[in-house]
C-alpha cells in the first residue's frame, strides 16, 4: 500500500476511492495548514449576501442587541460541519447519500431530506439573485451602465470561471477571495473602533441575550445564513471529497494503519473547520458591529434600489466620501465571489442528485462532470430570471433564502446527529467533549429555530 501518493492520481475520479491513491496525513501544523482547503472554499461561499447585506441589515434595524445570536450562529453549526466531514471521511460517502440514509417517508430513489434539500436550494437561489442585484448595483454606482446589464454581464463571466473547472480551480479562486475579504474585514474593524458610534458598554448589551421587538425575520434568516448556512453543511461534504480526505484515507480496512490515517485526516479537517471558522467569523461579527454602530444609530436601513448606497455609508460616515469606492471594491469581491463559489457548490450537489436518482452510474466521472456544468448553465439562469421578477427587493430576497436555510437547520444537524450514531465507523467515534457540543448545537438549532420560525410564518400568513 503506498505511503505516498501516485503523481498520476491527481487526474483520477475524486470520488472514486483507489489503493493508488493512498496519502498519509501530514503532521505538524505546517503541514497541517499545507492541505486545508474545503473550508476556504466554503468560507468564499458564506462570506456573502449573509454577512454584507443580511447581517448588516439587521444591526441597522435592530442595533446591538442580535450581536449574541450572530457569534452563536457562527460558533454551533462549525460543530455539525465538523462530524459531516469526519461521516465523510469515515464512510467516502457524498452528502445526499448520507441524509438519504435518514429513516421516514422516501420515494424511488431519495428519501424526504433529499427532497427538502432540493426545495431549500431552490429558495437559496433567491439570496444568489440578491447577490447578481448587489454586485450590479455597485458596478451601476461606479459607471452609471443599467443594473441589468451589470447583471447580464456577472452571469456570463460567472459560466466562464465555473465552466469545466474541478477544485483546484475552485480553491484558488477562493484563496484570493478569502485573502481580499480579510483585509477588508480588518479595515472595517479599525472603522469600528474609531467610530463615535462604537462603545464597549454597547458591545456587552449584545450579549444580554435579548429577541428583538421587530426584524425577526431578518434575526432567523441571520440566523440561516451566517457561519455555515445549511446548505453549506452539505456542501461542504463535496468540497471533502474533492479535495481527497476520504481517498487520501484509502477504501476501508479493519486495521490499524486505516485507522491511523483516517484520524489523521480527521484532524486536518478539523483544522479546516477551526480555520475557516475563525475567518468568517470575524468577518461577519465585523460587518453587524458596523451596521449596529454607523446605519442604525443613523435610521438606515438598506433595502431596494438605495441597498448598495446605503451599505456603503459604514465606511463613507467614518473614513470620508473617497471610502465609497473603497466599499466598491470590497462589495465586488464578497459578492461576486459568493455567486461562483456557491454556484460550484450547488451544481456538484445537482449533478449528484442525477446519479442518485440513476441517471448515470458511481464510476461514470465523464456523466458527472457533464451534469455538474449543465446545472452550473441552469443555477445561474435562474437567479438572472428572478432578477427580472423580484429585482426591487434584494434584501427581502435574502431574508426568503435565509429562512429557507434556517428551516433546513434542524433537519441537517439531527442528521448529523443520527449518522454518528447510526452509521459512524467505530474506529473514528469523536472525543466526548466533541459529541456533547454536537449535542448542545442540535438542542439550540431546534430550540431556536422551530419557535421562532413558527411564530413569524404565523404573523406572515396567519
Amino acid at each position: 500500500m503506498s505511503q505516498s501518493r501516485n503523481p498520476a492520481a491527481a487526474h483520477l475520479d475524486p470520488y472514486r476511492l483507489d489503493p493508488e491513491d493512498i496519502l498519509e496525513p501530514p503532521v505538524g501544523l505546517g503541514n497541517i495548514l499545507r492541505k486545508i482547503g474545503p473550508g476556504i472554499v466554503l468560507a468564499a461561499s458564506i462570506v456573502g449576501s449573509g454577512e454584507l447585506i443580511a447581517t448588516t441589515a439587521l444591526g441597522a434595524k435592530v442595533g446591538y442587541t442580535m450581536l449574541w445570536l450572530v457569534v452563536v450562529s457562527c460558533l454551533i453549526k462549525s460543530v455539525v460541519q465538523a462530524f459531516l466531514g469526519r461521516y465523510v471521511i469515515a464512510r467516502a460517502e457524498t452528502g445526499l447519500d448520507a441524509v438519504n440514509h435518514i429513516p421516514g417517508p422516501r420515494g424511488r430513489h431519495i428519501n424526504w431530506v433529499v427532497f427538502a434539500w432540493a426545495v431549500m436550494a431552490f429558495l437559496v437561489l433567491f439570496q444568489i439573485a440578491a447577490m447578481y442585484i448587489g454586485v450590479s448595483q455597485v458596478m451601476f454606482q461606479v459607471t452609471t451602465v443599467p443594473v441589468w446589464a451589470w447583471v447580464l454581464v456577472f452571469w456570463a463571466l460567472t459560466l466562464v470561471l465555473l465552466l469545466g473547472g474541478g477544485y483546484e480551480r475552485m480553491e484558488r479562486l477562493a484563496m484570493v477571495k478569502v485573502g481580499l475579504f480579510t483585509l477588508i474585514t480588518l479595515l472595517a474593524a479599525v472603522l469600528l473602533i474609531n467610530s463615535p458610534a462604537f462603545s464597549i458598554a454597547d458591545v456587552a448589551q449584545g450579549f444580554s441575550f435579548q429577541l428583538p421587538t421587530e426584524g425577526m425575520a431578518i434575526a432567523i434568516a441571520v440566523f440561516g445564513i451566517t457561519g455555515v448556512g445549511a446548505t453549506e453543511l452539505y456542501i461542504y461534504t463535496y468540497w471533502c471529497v474533492e479535495k481527497g480526505y476520504a481517498r487520501y484515507t484509502g477504501p476501508y480496512q479493519n486495521s490499524d494503519a486505516w485507522r491511523r490515517r483516517a484520524r489523521g485526516w480527521v484532524h486536518v479537517m478539523n483544522v479546516d473547520v477551526l480555520f475557516s471558522m475563525v475567518i468568517y467569523t470575524v468577518a461577519t461579527v465585523a460587518f453587524y458591529l458596523l451596521g449596529a454602530g454607523i446605519l442604525h444609530a443613523a435610521g438606515q436601513v438598506p433595502s431596494g434600489a438605495e441597498m448598495i448606497p446605503v451599505l456603503s455609508r459604514i465606511y463613507t460616515q467614518t473614513l470620508g466620501g473617497w471610502a465609497r469606492y473603497l466599499f466598491y471594491i470590497g462589495a465586488i469581491v464578497i459578492l461576486f465571489g459568493t455567486i461562483v463559489a456557491a454556484t460550484a457548490g450547488h451544481a456538484r450537489m445537482f449533478s449528484d442528485l442525477m446519479r442518485v436518482l440513476g441517471h448515470y452510474r458511481p464510476e461514470d466521472l465523464r456523466a458527472r462532470n457533464r451534469w455538474r456544468d449543465i446545472f452550473v448553465v441552469v443555477l445561474t439562469i435562474i437567479p438572472v430570471t428572478m432578477f427580472w421578477i423580484f429585482g426591487q427587493a434584494p434584501v427581502q430576497m435574502v431574508i426568503w433564502g435565509g429562512m429557507a436555510q434556517a428551516a433546513m437547520l434542524p433537519i441537517i444537524s439531527s442528521a448529523a446527529l443520527y449518522l454518528y450514531y447510526r452509521h459512524m465507523r467505530r474506529s473514528l467515534e469523536a472525543p466526548g467533549w466533541m459529541v456533547a457540543l454536537l449535542w448542545i448545537a442540535v438542542v439550540f438549532i431546534i430550540a431556536f429555530v422551530v419557535p421562532s420560525l413558527a411564530t413569524e410564518l404565523k404573523k406572515m400568513f396567519g
